[in-house]
């Protein structure tokens, strides 16, 4: 009979896991050899953070768990914040954690921490694989619940005394994942007939809106309606800023226009929407706002976030039964003329003489990048910009962390991502995520990935400095030394750049963007 190793990894070849990402312990040895042998790629990184935030970024772009493998003791608390961040982001992630033989848990010993009770606040499930037997219902439990709609995080610890064993037990088969039922249809009656009474309604497009593909739906109810839409930042691409309706995200623009028209809208349809991506109280802060909640889970408790309906269904489902209820003139584009400037003003490249900055940089990134190229953004100042300002044209095609927000995702962010999808990839980056998991470069040369790291580099925390300033006029505990990152990147065998003017830098994005090579390009920031 094969060990428990062997099943445990036939289950996730059931699963269809292609990669797990991770790095080796004695604990697992089993479970190593036991991925060495079977269809699935174990890819080693430097650090277990790498590899949550890989897993991470891989179950948001494909809706598949990824997956995400350590150790025991410190492996297991290094794959703590990925594994928060695939939690509040709502991205379905497997983490799988060695642990100590059963026969020393009951005391203290070497490395050994209660990962079941430190893991317990940060997923949606986990347990300990305690028998062999146990390992087929564990394991697609695990991945039903990650996957199931609201996705997130699941975690199995698996003793290196069971790994071992011999069990005659056989993989779950897959089945159809759970639906959501169609909508109640008096919700939808009754949200129908909020939107025909309304004067200036918006449509809020958040995580969900992108996370569940109803972007067409979304789409389609917009296209004939004209209602306008705003997006989250997570909820970018649900509409493609292109299109007239489309005002961009929460805060777009110099003077903060796509605010101003939530503020002026009467009321308010939100899609798939968080309040951990965007706080309510910026958006409705008189709780004066007519909401609609559409979404598979009910609206989380909050005094400026009270829906006067909520339709918990299948989200596509729930916007098609309200777009067959209204009829087409009862909406209009009220903002028409605000999508134009908006769109002008962050594609607008910039002149000779304006200062190296972020938002000044985005123009020609966008035009270097095709519609289903993908960025992967990292956590800082250059985040607000490119949420605000970054014109998206897809679903999915702009990765940005909004619920936990932790710096370091976008260098192993963008290896999965390569890893996932056709298109280019892009890693925007601050100096300071960047150097928080640039090791995983070497990760992504081993791999033979091909992908773009964009570096802004002010050697600050420079979103902090800014905070501060604005409380209390100066900074602190925020400047940073960092080393020369273009012979940093060249260290790694991999080509490197430091453009100094707005042709060297538009050339610069033009190469490397659509290359296969995996290449950096630092910008040093005047501001």
């Amino acid at each position: 009979m094969p060990p428990a190793s062997d099943l445990l990894v036939d289950c996730l070849e059931v699963e269809g896991v292609e990669y797990v990402f991770g790095l080796p312990g004695e604990e697992i040895e089993d479970l190593l050899f036991s991925l060495r042998d079977s269809e699935i790629t174990f890819v080693p990184t430097r650090h277990e953070q790498g590899a949550a935030f890989m897993a991470d970024v891989h179950g948001r772009l494909t809706g598949d768990a990824g997956v995400c493998l350590s150790t025991l003791g410190p492996g297991a608390t290094n794959l703590i914040t990925g594994v928060a961040d695939a939690q509040l982001d709502k991205s379905p992630l497997v983490a799988i954690t060695g642990q100590g033989g059963r026969e020393r848990l009951h005391k203290e010993s070497h490395q050994a921490l209660d990962v079941i009770d430190v893991f317990e606040p940060l997923v949606k499930w986990n347990t300990q694989i305690a028998e062999p037997e146990i390992v087929p219902e564990s394991v697609r439990k695990a991945f039903k619940l990650a996957e199931y709609e609201k996705p997130g995080a699941t975690h199995l610890e698996f003793p290196e005394d069971v790994a071992p064993e011999e069990t005659d037990a056989e993989p779950i088969p897959l089945r159809d994942q759970v639906r959501r039922p169609d909508p109640d249809p008096a919700s939808v009656e009754r949200a129908a007939t909020l939107l025909e009474a309304a004067e200036r309604p918006i449509l809020l497009a958040g995580n969900g809106a992108v996370r569940t593909r109803a972007a067409d739906s979304i789409r389609a109810l917009v296209d004939r309606l004209e209602i306008p839409v705003v997006a989250t930042y997570m909820g970018k691409g649900a509409i493609s800023d292109r299109e007239p309706a489309s005002l961009m995200t929460l805060d777009s623009g110099p003077n903060d226009e796509a605010a101003r028209a939530i503020d002026r809208a009467d009321c308010v349809v939100t899609v798939g929407y968080d309040i951990a991506e965007h706080d309510p109280e910026g958006w409705n802060p008189d709780l004066e706002k007519t909401i609609v909640h559409i979404d598979y889970d009910p609206a989380e408790v909050d005094r400026h976030y009270n829906p006067d309906v909520e339709i918990v269904a299948d989200v596509g489902a729930a916007l098609r039964a309200i777009d067959e209820r209204i009829p087409t003139d009862a909406c209009s584009l009220w903002c028409r003329d605000l999508h134009d400037r908006l769109l002008e003003s962050v594609t607008r490249p910039p002149e000779e003489s304006d200062p190296t900055s972020v938002r000044n940089a985005l123009p020609l990134l966008r035009e270097a990048m095709a519609d289903e190229d993908v960025l992967v953004s990292d956590v800082g100042s250059h985040k607000m910009a490119i949420a605000q300002s970054f014109p998206t044209y897809d679903p999915n095609t702009c990765i940005i962390s909004n619920g936990l927000a932790s710096m370091g995702i976008a260098v192993p962010g963008a290896l999965a991502a390569d890893l996932s999808v056709d298109g280019n990839v892009v890693a925007a980056t601050g100096d300071g995520g960047f150097l928080m998991n640039a090791a995983e470069i070497e990760t992504a040369t081993r791999l033979d990935c091909g992908f773009t790291i964009v570096v802004f580099n002010d050697n600050d925390y420079g979103l902090i400095s800014a905070q501060q300033d604005e409380h209390r006029g100066e900074h602190t505990g925020t400047e940073l030394a960092n080393p020369d990152l273009v012979t940093f990147a060249e260290s790694f065998g991999i080509d490197a750049y430091r453009p100094e003017t707005w042709d060297e830098i538009e050339r610069a994005f033009a190469d490397a963007v659509p290359s296969d090579e995996l290449a950096l390009i630092e910008l040093p920031l005047d501001e």
